[in-house]
């Protein structure tokens, strides 16, 4: 602990924080509530000292990271807290802005706290962008499936062998004519919301590829970079990177199981040990793509024509981690369905490996652009 550092809590709101203050050995104290704006910050870092000697911690909220950016510029030092492992007495049961301050900063002083990865502001604008893309997915869907249980509900039955959500299906539900004119509206409402949803993600599509092309050259490396992976595009790529934001912040392949959430809980004690299904304590966002793309791995490994021009452009030590990646997937695949293990459990497991092949390829890559070009 440097000399003289004051160690600050902040327990931030949408409009106000508790402010407390731990300097030295002497007992925690609340320095009152200020307004959640730019100006009022300031002024508290004037009062509480030179910035060089600040350290100053929050959680992790609905806020984002505009207050630690705006400490950022202004010299002061500061962390972004986990929520989920701030320590916690079992026996407290009195819960106010106040106390949450002085939690916080008393934790900070003694080292009790887990910071995250901040990233910059045009990086957060990049990941806002493709986590807007995920919610137009998702409300895609919702407004597929209303569409589809409203036909159902209705007895209403494509041709036989016209499968849904093709030209010809969509052919036939835009010439539906249902007996009643409340029932048309209905059916007009919810076709007019999937095609909407599908004009969202052209949009959002089209964003991204340009966000991507106007990236610094690392983050666009480390995109193509993860696309020698199967079951990984363009869009899958780029949540990768901007959900990791740094590969090496990670020491081990075990850190980022963890990360991501995909890692099997346990409750053990003494002699009996006890796992059950995994923690979902991580990125959800990341979770989700791996579990997609770890469906891929049960087809034989191949190289497709797509991934053959991209790894022209690849270190061989990318492709050969891509290529090993496809080998042992497919072989745990297998390995695991001959024991009549559930799919779901199979690819969530083969989840867990892909990440570990994600980061070995992310941290390379990283590693290739720190190296110092040859003269």
């Amino acid at each position: 602990m440097s000399k003289g550092t004051v160690f600050v809590g902040m327990d931030v709101h949408a409009e106000t924080i508790a402010v407390a203050v731990a300097e030295g050995r002497d007992q925690v104290r609340s320095v009152g509530t200020i307004a959640n704006r730019p100006e009022a910050v300031r002024r508290l870092v004037g009062k509480l000292g030179k910035p060089a000697k600040l350290k100053v911690c929050y959680e992790a909220g609905p806020t984002g990271y505009a207050l630690y950016w705006e400490l950022t510029r202004l010299g002061v030092q500061c962390e972004v807290i986990a929520p989920s492992l701030v320590p916690t007495k079992a026996g407290e049961r009195i819960k106010t802005d106040r106390r949450d301050a002085e939690k916080l900063a008393r934790s900070y002083r003694s080292g009790d706290l887990t910071p995250i990865w901040v990233p910059d502001a045009r990086h957060e604008a990049l990941r806002d962008l493709v986590r807007a893309r995920e919610a137009a997915k998702e409300d895609q869907l919702r407004a597929k499936h209303r569409l589809g249980k409203y036909l159902l509900r209705n007895g209403q039955r494509p041709a036989q062998g016209c499968r849904a959500w093709t030209v010809a299906w969509w052919q036939w539900v835009r010439a539906l004519e249902l007996p009643y004119a409340d029932q048309n509206t209905t059916l007009l409402d919810y076709i007019m919301q999937v095609d909407h949803q599908a004009q969202r993600l052209e949009l959002l599509d089209g964003a991204i590829d340009r966000a991507v092309a106007a990236a610094p050259a690392e983050l666009r490396a480390i995109v193509d970079a993860l696309q020698a992976l199967r079951g990984v595009a363009k869009v899958t790529a780029v949540t990768l990177a901007t959900e990791f934001g740094s590969f090496s912040r990670f020491e081990r392949a075990a850190q980022v199981m963890s990360y991501t959430g995909v890692v099997p809980s346990e409750h053990s004690s003494g002699p009996k040990t006890r796992r059950s299904g995994i923690t979902k304590t991580g990125n959800s966002h990341l979770r989700r793509v791996l579990v997609e793309a770890a469906w891929h791995y049960r087809h034989k490994p191949r190289i497709c024509q797509r991934q053959h021009a991209l790894q022209a452009t690849l270190s061989p030590k990318v492709a050969a981690i891509a290529w090993r990646a496809q080998e042992r997937l497919h072989r745990r695949y297998w390995a695991l369905a001959q024991r009549s293990k559930p799919a779901g459990k199979i690819v969530t497991a083969l989840a867990r490996e892909l990440v570990g092949f994600v980061w070995a390829i992310g941290t390379e890559t990283e590693q290739q652009l720190r190296r110092p070009k040859a003269a």
